[in-house]
């Protein structure tokens, strides 16, 4: 057992959405792992209770053999105190009852419009934005009266409208948003990799892409490992026979067994063929940006990818909540995420270049600046550097504008509380194809289902 260090860095770490059953526990083990910080965490969460859980969990993987460093847990009742001094700012709610999430995904559907997932993009990430929105400048209004230093990690979807929102009411704010799409991208080409140069376990961090694009939207334009070009490997695969065939047996098989986050990357590849790059996020995300892959649950299908279905995400709250376990494991595991290592490079404890979502200052070219885009960036002491990418092919980049419009006026669509921008943000995303009088009445219907949290709106 490695000794608990005494010359670690002293830190105060907030929690917002503090009683998160996935995001809070898995920082906090990989904190009790990391002998280069110590010092306190706080918990805020508009559910006081759940909070209150995760200090208990806290306080027994701190005081587990396997803590190799020493952390306070406590949970508040406001976010003020809270945030009061904090070093570091992680954001994870969900926005809303998972009920509201429901009916994002339920509603559409009476009107022949598709989601796989619902927590992004088409009508369902639409209308959860603007219940987001309202809460996310509330967030941003308090860090810089509490902790106008500290550094402010974002993890809740839908990701650009939220950092968007931070940015928009507090512009010096220090905000940037995690989200692990594209490691798994990485993770696919290290398999590839592995195969093809008969290598074992390639980390993927070895994996080194040139990627960028709205999350969840993401867009590699190539691919390297230790200095191997990687993009002759990917078009060979594309030509191999039957690369592209049909997947609707996959996809039966997966709405069978429930294996609704399951998917082949055949819309990831399909972007290399027809566009130039390759899809640098998951086919269930990926889908949701593009009308073609979803014209019906058939074509879904062929491309081998299901719809999560809402009874699902409310079947998995209902045990989230009945899960009482408090105690730590028998062994500490590492969440496999890279929150700690982005935070330790901000903290000057060494560097790191990942993906992450700011403002677009250039680094990007082709798309609005200012737009929050998901691209290459440098994490080091106190700063974010963004790594200015090759210019996307022209369909790929008209294909990201037109996102990023969409985002943009829904942002003002939910700052200036307007119904008739929410509508004309809706009928410009690509999902939406349905006459306007139709696509009026299923946002009334949406907005009504999610009044509670539209505060100031006229509904």
């Amino acid at each position: 057992m490695v000794a608990r260090s005494e010359q670690a860095l002293e830190v105060k770490i907030t929690f917002i959405g503090g009683g998160s059953r996935a995001w809070v526990p898995g920082m906090m083990r990989d904190l009790a792992l990391c002998p280069r910080v110590k010092g306190h965490i706080s918990l805020y969460d508009i559910n006081y209770c759940a909070s209150r859980e995760n200090v208990q969990r806290g306080e027994a993987i701190f005081a587990h053999p396997d803590a190799v460093t020493e952390f306070s847990v406590s949970a508040h009742r406001k976010i003020g105190p809270a945030l009061d001094g904090a070093d570091f700012v992680m954001m994870a709610i969900q926005p809303g009852p998972i009920t509201m999430m429901a009916g994002d995904i339920d509603i559409p559907a009476k009107y022949g419009i598709l989601h796989t997932v619902g927590d992004t993009a088409g009508p369902a990430g639409l209308v959860r934005s603007l219940r987001t929105v309202p809460i996310y400048t509330g967030f941003a209004h308090a860090v810089m009266e509490h902790c106008p230093d500290a550094w402010v990690m974002n993890c809740t979807n839908p990701m650009a409208t939220c950092v968007a929102a931070l940015y928009a009411a507090e512009p010096d704010i220090k905000a940037f948003g995690y989200c692990h799409e594209v490691f798994h991208t990485q993770r696919h080409l290290a398999g590839l990799v592995e195969e093809h140069f008969g290598v074992e376990s390639v980390p993927r961090q070895d994996i080194r892409v040139e990627v960028t694009g709205v999350n969840h939207f993401t867009m590699a334009t190539s691919a390297w490992w230790n200095g191997h070009d990687l993009w002759p490997l990917l078009e060979e695969r594309i030509e191999e026979e039957g690369f592209f065939a049909d997947r609707t047996d996959a996809a039966r098989e997966r709405l069978e067994e429930g294996w609704w986050f399951e998917y082949d990357l055949l819309v990831a590849y399909d972007f290399l063929r027809r566009f130039g790059v390759l899809g640098a996020a998951g086919d269930r995300h990926l889908v949701e940006f593009v009308p073609w892959y979803m014209t019906d649950e058939q074509e879904l299908h062929r491309w081998g990818v299901v719809r999560t279905p809402s009874k699902y995400r409310l079947e998995q709250a209902a045990q989230r909540r009945e899960d009482r376990q408090l105690e730590a494991p028998e062994e500490l595991e590492p969440s496999g995420g890279e929150n700690l290592e982005q935070m330790l490079a901000l903290f000057g404890l060494g560097d790191l270049d990942t993906s992450t979502n700011i403002p677009n200052e250039g680094q990007t070219p082709g798309l609005p600046r200012g737009a929050i885009i998901e691209s290459n960036v440098r994490f080091r002491q106190d700063k974010l550097d963004p790594i200015v990418e090759p210019r996307l092919p022209a369909m790929a980049l008209a294909m990201q504008r037109h996102i990023v419009e969409v985002h943009q006026l829904t942002l003002r669509a939910a700052l200036e509380r307007d119904r008739d921008l929410a509508f004309q943000a809706l009928l410009h995303d690509p999902l939406v194809h349905i006459g306007p009088d139709a696509a009026w009445h299923m946002l009334d219907e949406m907005l009504e289902a999610t009044a509670d949290l539209l505060p100031g709106w006229d509904i």
